[in-house]
């Protein structure tokens, strides 16, 4: 194997236990098993992959899900992994943490765009190069969104490799400086490999935690009851956004590609 692409399309089936073909055109990306299982039960398909590193499931409209793991090195091994298959549009389904008083437990956040905190990035793209979405693609989930009768907050998140960080007093003011309005592990990353690979991207944060504040830093308890109550709608509003573009059949991606 000795191009990027052949080694893709060996590893993808190696990391998911699912073919290439077998892939939809849209793909939702998520951390967290719970969304998979929501997704096999709504739609009653398989959930592949149980014994690998990833999982994911493809329901009958071309829409797959795929859980990745958390983190940097995931997030561009999944987006490079994906470069056999060439989507036309991925959606990352992610939690942050809320780091402005506009950005409460509960709320959605749609990135304008991500600061390159995480280091992994930097293997891809000259630091330079700012890692954004597909904004098109981010205008079908901000219409699902108001559709659903929900708000949502844009701005600049924070990603950092960085998983326990909260007790940093340094760290927290550079947050403080950056005016960053949320903060996560992946979204960067998944920006800039998805654009160094050609691949739509966008990412609809859910607000889990307020760990500028200490009675706002995430428990296991915090996290159970955000995830009660706020992961359904999280999922459904990426599945519709995702379906609807597929419907349309309109192209998501920037011209240049």
């Amino acid at each position: 194997m000795l191009t990027k692409l052949e080694i893709a399309r060996d590893w993808l089936p190696r990391y998911t236990g699912m073919r290439v073909e077998d892939f939809g055109d849209y793909i939702l990306l998520t951390n967290f098993y719970d969304y998979l299982e929501r997704f096999a039960e709504m739609f009653e398909c398989e959930i592949r992959g149980q014994e690998r590193p990833m999982q994911t499931a493809t329901n009958g409209d071309g829409l797959s899900i795929i859980k990745f793991g958390m983190g940097s090195a995931n997030a561009a091994t999944i987006m490079d992994l994906l470069a056999a298959r060439q989507p036309k549009g991925v959606l990352f389904l992610g939690k942050c943490g809320g780091l402005r008083k506009s950005t409460e437990i509960g709320h959605f956040i749609l990135p304008i765009a991500a600061i390159r905190g995480e280091g992994t990035s930097d293997d891809y793209m000259p630091p330079e190069v700012p890692a954004l979405p597909s904004f098109k693609l981010h205008k079908f989930v901000s219409d699902k969104i108001m559709e659903h009768g929900q708000d949502y907050r844009t701005g600049v998140v924070y990603t950092t490799n960085r998983r326990l960080w909260e007790w940093d007093e340094v760290f927290r003011e550079r947050l403080n400086r950056l005016s960053a309005i949320g903060i996560d592990m992946e979204t960067a990353t998944l920006f800039i490999v998805g654009h160094a690979n050609e691949i739509s991207r966008g990412a609809l944060l859910l607000v889990s935690d307020v760990p500028m504040v200490p009675e706002g830093v995430k428990t296991a308890e915090s996290d159970s009851i955000v995830t009660e109550k706020y992961a359904q709608l999280h999922l459904q509003i990426g599945i519709e956004a995702m379906t609807e573009v597929g419907a349309k059949g309109e192209p998501i991606k920037h011209w240049r590609y």
